[in-house]
C-alpha cells in the first residue's frame, strides 16, 4: 500500500525542452485508452490489492520542497460485497464480506535536484499501522486485527515546464506486516508487489486552477502462504480543484481501478473472479506556514460505484504534509 501527498515547490521555470500541451494530451490519452471500459476485469486476492485507490490527488505531479518532508495520512473505509458472493480470504472462502478499515500512514520523503536530467528525484518510504475488521455476512464469523502493515518504498522523478508538471514513479510492497492466512482480518498482504506509472498536473498559480491525473500499473507476485497470484491491475487517480483564496482550495477527486489479467495459482479457487470499482467525491485543502515551513492539509472522500466482486462502499482521507526545511519565501 502506498500513499503520496505533495506540496507545491513554487517553481514555474521550464526544466524540459518539450511541448507541454502535446505531452499533457499524450498522458491523458494513454490513461483513457489504456484503462478503457471498466466492464471486464479480474479480482485481487480477497478482493483487495496493493494499490489503495485515491492515493494520488491534489497536485500529484508537482515537485515537493527540496530536502526532507513528512506526510501523514489517516484513511477510513466502510465497504461490503454482495451477501451471496463467495470471496477467498487467505485460506478461507466466505459468503459475503463486510469490512471496516482505519489506517495511519506516515511517509518521510527526501527530494533532491537532478541537474543532469532536469527536475528532481524524490525518495520515500511509507509505514502503515491501524485496524482492519472483517465479517462473513453468511455466518456469525467476524475478525479484527490492530497491527503494523507492510512497508512501501517509492521513487519519483518530476519535472516542471511552466504550468505543466510531469512525473514518472515506481513503488513496491515489502511483506513485513502482520499477516495470517488463517484469519479473515489481516494487516499485511503476504506477498511482494511492484507498481509504476506516470502522472501529469496542470497548475496555474494566477488562476488557481489545478488538474492532476496519475496512471499506474501493479504487478503482484505469488503469495507463498496461499499459492495465489493476483493479476495485473490498472489504476487512474484524478483531481480537479480551484483555489478560493491564497490558502484554501476546493474541488473533486476520483479514481478508476480495473484489472487486466486473471488471477492464477492453486489457491485461486474462484476462477475468473471479475472485479472493478470507480470512486468519486469532494476535496478541500488548506495551505499554510507552520514555523516558517510549508504545510498542507487535504480532506477528501470517495463514494464508490460500478463495483463488482470486491468490497465497495465509501472511504475518506485526511492528509497532512510539512517540509522540514524553512521556506525561502
Amino acid at each position: 500500500m502506498t500513499s503520496s501527498v505533495s506540496t507545491p515547490s513554487g517553481s514555474t521555470s521550464s526544466l524540459l525542452n518539450i511541448d507541454p500541451t502535446k505531452t499533457a494530451v499524450a498522458v491523458l490519452a494513454t490513461a483513457v485508452f489504456t484503462c478503457g471500459p471498466v466492464t471486464a476485469a479480474w479480482a485481487d486476492e480477497g478482493g483487495s490489492g496493493f494499490w489503495l485507490p485515491g492515493s494520488f490527488a491534489w497536485q500529484a505531479a508537482v515537485p515537493s520542497p527540496l530536502g526532507f518532508s513528512i506526510g501523514t495520512a489517516y484513511y477510513h473505509a466502510t465497504q461490503n460485497t454482495d451477501p451471496s458472493l463467495n470471496v477467498s480470504r487467505g485460506n478461507n472462502v466466505v459468503t459475503g464480506l463486510l469490512t471496516s478499515s482505519n489506517f495511519l500512514m506516515v511517509t518521510p520523503t527526501y527530494a533532491m535536484a537532478t541537474p543532469g536530467i532536469g527536475g528532481q528525484l524524490e525518495l520515500s518510504l511509507t509505514f502503515q499501522m491501524g485496524n482492519y475488521t472483517a465479517a462473513d455476512a453468511g455466518t456469525t464469523i467476524a475478525d479484527s486485527m490492530t497491527a503494523v502493515g507492510d512497508l512501501s518504498p517509492a521513487v519519483a522523478q518530476k519535472w516542471v515546464a511552466d504550468a505543466h508538471n510531469f512525473m514518472i514513479y515506481t513503488a513496491g510492497n515489502i511483506p513485513v506486516g502482520n499477516y495470517d492466512p488463517s484469519r479473515l482480518a489481516t494487516m499485511g498482504l503476504g506477498r511482494w508487489a511492484v507498481d509504476g506509472g506516470l502522472g501529469y498536473t496542470y497548475y496555474d498559480d494566477k488562476s488557481g486552477r489545478e488538474f492532476s491525473a496519475v496512471l499506474g500499473l501493479t504487478y503482484n507476485f505469488m503469495n507463498p502462504s496461499t499459492a495465489y497470484q493476483s493479476g495485473v491491475s490498472l489504476h487512474l487517480d484524478l483531481s480537479a480543484s480551484q483555489a478560493l483564496n491564497d490558502n484554501v482550495y476546493a474541488g473533486v477527486v476520483g479514481y478508476i481501478y480495473n484489472q487486466i489479467t486473471g488471477d492464477s495459482g492453486a489457491g485461486a479457487t474462484q476462477g475468473a473472479f471479475m472485479s472493478r470499482v470507480v470512486g468519486v467525491g469532494p476535496q478541500l485543502g488548506y495551505n499554510f506556514s507552520l514555523g516558517g515551513r510549508d504545510a498542507q492539509l487535504n480532506a477528501r472522500g470517495y463514494y464508490e460505484v460500478a463495483g463488482l466482486n470486491r468490497p465497495t462502499g465509501w472511504n475518506a482521507w485526511l492528509t497532512f504534509t510539512i517540509a522540514l526545511a524553512k521556506s525561502e519565501k
